[in-house]
């Protein structure tokens, strides 16, 4: 099932054909919060197929005109990413969105995919708070995540990472988007 909106659309990742165009975003020295720098295509084959298994986490391939431009992960933070580091509630849909680098930045292009994004998680009515965790050092992300609604709860330690804890509800993101799902 793909979702729509506008340019974008975002589909279900296919691990064995969308493995490649994934591995050269996951070590673009611009993915360093991906923390899969050093992987190869056997490494994010693995992640991919391990996170298509997941009975609460699937990944999506996101799409510009057509073409593959950024990817998307949603999850259920009471069971991966956050189990007792977050109380999660009913509702609570965690997310993680990484875009494609590209040889010529186009301006504003990052704030239009992590907007998509958000618009196709509220578009779930069962979807009530966006949560995500994106590393404390990743200030670019974070000016992102307030653009579109997102509260800073706090930072939280996680093994991999000091992370800051952000939320956003479907009426935060409409006040600060204009974008209603």
């Amino acid at each position: 099932m793909t979702y729509r909106r506008g340019d974008f659309a975002l589909r279900p990742l296919d691990v064995a054909r969308d493995a490649p165009v994934l591995l050269g975003w996951v070590t673009h020295p611009k993915a360093v919060h991906w923390m899969m720098q050093d992987a190869d295509l056997a490494a994010v084959t693995a992640e991919y197929r391990r996170i298509d298994e997941h009975p609460h986490h699937d990944a999506f391939l996101g799409l510009h005109r057509g073409a593959p431009a950024f990817l998307a992960e949603r999850y259920d933070p009471a069971f991966v990413e956050l189990p007792g580091l977050f109380d999660a509630e009913p509702g609570d849909v965690g997310m993680h969105f990484l875009t494609a680098p590209a040889r010529t930045p186009v301006h504003g292009f990052t704030r239009a995919v992590i907007t998509t994004v958000m618009a196709w998680l509220f578009d779930d009515p069962a979807t009530r708070r966006v949560v995500v965790e994106p590393d404390v050092r990743n200030t670019a992300v974070h000016a992102l995540n307030a653009a579109v609604g997102f509260t800073a709860v706090g930072p939280i330690v996680k093994p991999e990472k000091t992370a800051l804890l952000s939320l956003c509800t479907r009426a935060q993101f409409l006040a600060a988007t204009g974008v209603s799902s």
